[in-house]
């Protein structure tokens, strides 16, 4: 086993292993490939963190570092690190092939200096490393309430003290969006690999409509494409024959999706008609916040998804 920088001859290669990795694993198909693919050239990529791994001379692993930042209670910027996608190739997973790499690499983070790490990922795995919930270190994460222990959001000091007794708030570095801010290209990226089918599968990330946030389990509730496709990014209710069903401002949509406050605080989501004439319900923050210690008023819901919403594809831009 060997651990190597990547090399430009490599990314071809790697780019294909990152996609038969996540393919259907965490969402209907994958972009982590593209975001790979992109991030070679952002500023914020850090090419002497950037590992392969190899076993008898072939790539079966992966791992990129990111600079990131985190927002302070002060309004300044704190700066951090994160890193991801750590890629291992489906024949190597559950073999120690992913701890083994993801120690090397934070070890050299070290090396270097990064003193603070957040990252999303599996608390289950990434505690055999040294991460813990970033919540106890007060880091909030951008799309969740202040006050959540999110158990997805996970941090770490490299360097002891390095992050102190500060207060902030964590969003990722807008290069991991770039298949989402940029459709089309991604589109044409992957058609570049040979098809591979995307589908719904057991144990993937919740998905939700990148328009007005409804919980998407099953193809059932999704949009479709001009060509009568399934649209894994939209509800049927939003999306249909590759065009937005109504025009409407996120201010509108959110308007609209702070009704259904009384779903969220635990009623029934049968209980409650559409006033847009679609029968849509619940938002995506509806089964986060039935854990939320006392109910939400209309006006703080209002508030969640003004923070949420502008990260959902199509309020991206506004």
């Amino acid at each position: 086993m060997n651990i190597r920088l990547e090399q430009p001859q490599d990314y071809r290669e790697v780019e294909n292993l990152t996609r038969d990795a996540f393919w259907n694993v965490y969402r209907p198909g994958c972009t982590e490939h593209y975001v790979l693919n992109q991030y070679r050239t952002n500023p914020d990529f850090i090419p002497i963190l950037d590992f392969v791994m190899e076993e008898d001379r072939k790539i079966i692993g992966h791992m990129m570092f990111s600079k990131a930042e985190i927002i302070l209670d002060d309004g300044n910027s704190f700066p951090s690190w994160t890193f991801g996608p750590i890629t291992i190739h489906p024949d190597y997973k559950r073999k120690g092939y992913g701890l083994k790499l993801l120690q090397y690499a934070l070890e050299k983070a070290k090396e270097m200096g990064i003193g603070l790490i957040q990252m999303e990922g599996n608390i289950e795995f990434y505690k055999h490393t040294g991460f813990d919930l970033a919540s106890k270190m007060k880091i909030h994460y951008h799309a969740e309430p202040r006050e959540s222990e999110v158990p997805y959001f996970l941090a770490q000091e490299l360097i002891p003290g390095y992050w102190g007794n500060r207060e902030g708030t964590y969003c990722p570095p807008k290069g991991y969006f770039v298949a989402d801010e940029n459709p089309e290209a991604f589109e044409a990226y992957e058609a570049t690999f040979s098809k591979k089918e995307m589908e719904f599968q057991e144990g993937q990330l919740p998905q939700f409509c990148q328009s007005c946030g409804m919980p998407l389990t099953k193809n059932e509730d999704c949009g479709t494409n001009p060509d009568g496709s399934i649209n894994f990014d939209y509800c049927k209710y939003c999306y249909a024959d590759g065009k937005f069903s109504q025009e409407c401002t996120m201010d509108e949509m959110i308007e609209h999706c702070s009704q259904f406050v009384d779903e969220v605080n635990g009623r029934s989501s049968e209980s409650h008609p559409s006033s847009l004439e679609d029968g849509r319900v619940v938002t995506d923050e509806g089964e986060a916040n039935k854990q939320m210690p006392k109910p939400m008023t209309k006006e703080e819901y209002k508030q969640m998804m003004r923070g949420f919403f502008p990260m959902l594809k199509r309020w991206r831009k506004e």
